[in-house]
């Protein structure tokens, strides 16, 4: 009988990695995206796109709509957290991404830097004040199915990097692909936009 959880299987998933699209995916929601992987197994994949930035909505009108207004201590205009669209699937699914010092009992620890949190807790905590260090709210999520994301990236869709805080937590939505890029060393212009996967 084959061991599913050896060694050697676990070190090919992804959890905890970025993706970052290569020029030809040839999907255009994913345009330039950069992905934090929250899970990856033989069941299939779930990850957050974190440089999307949902088009007309503030953090302000995300906690007003679900109303947390009632303990509010701190000046939601000054937060600066954007909404982030993560993905396709359940678009109107939150999810807290964010350093690890803070947690609750929803908290799932995906590595010794990142932690996800999804319930209105987290978001309470936020506007009382007491939520983590660094976060994103993002909606949504992308989501692939058994051996799908494997697929991808034998397709070369797909380049895989260490997730870097400096980079994930950035302010700067649209420079997180350069930024990444960059601290692979690559140049974005000498990227080929062929997926075939063939040298």
């Amino acid at each position: 009988m084959v061991d599913d959880k050896s060694p050697e299987i676990e070190a090919a998933y992804l959890t905890g990695k970025l993706l970052l699209a290569m020029p030809g995916i040839g999907d255009p929601r994913f345009h330039h995206s950069v992905i934090f992987m929250c899970v990856h197994d033989e069941k299939g994949a779930m990850g957050l796109v974190i440089n999307t930035e949902v088009p007309d909505v503030d953090f302000k009108q995300i906690i007003d709509n679900i109303g947390l207004n009632s303990n509010i201590e701190v000046d939601l205009d000054q937060l600066k957290m954007p909404v982030m669209s993560g993905g396709p699937v359940e678009g109107s699914r939150g999810f807290l991404l964010h350093s690890p010092e803070f947690t609750n009992k929803d908290t799932i620890k995906i590595s010794p830097e990142f932690s996800l949190t999804g319930t209105t807790d987290a978001l309470q905590e936020v506007v009382k004040g007491k939520g983590p260090d660094h976060a994103l709210f993002i909606l949504g999520y992308a989501g692939w199915g058994a051996g799908q994301l494997e697929t991808e990236l034998q397709q070369n869709a797909w380049l895989v990097l260490d997730p870097d805080p400096e980079i994930v937590f950035n302010h700067d939505t649209g420079a997180k692909w350069n930024l990444a890029l960059n601290k692979m060393g690559l140049d974005p212009a000498l990227l080929t936009t062929d997926t075939s996967g063939q040298a």
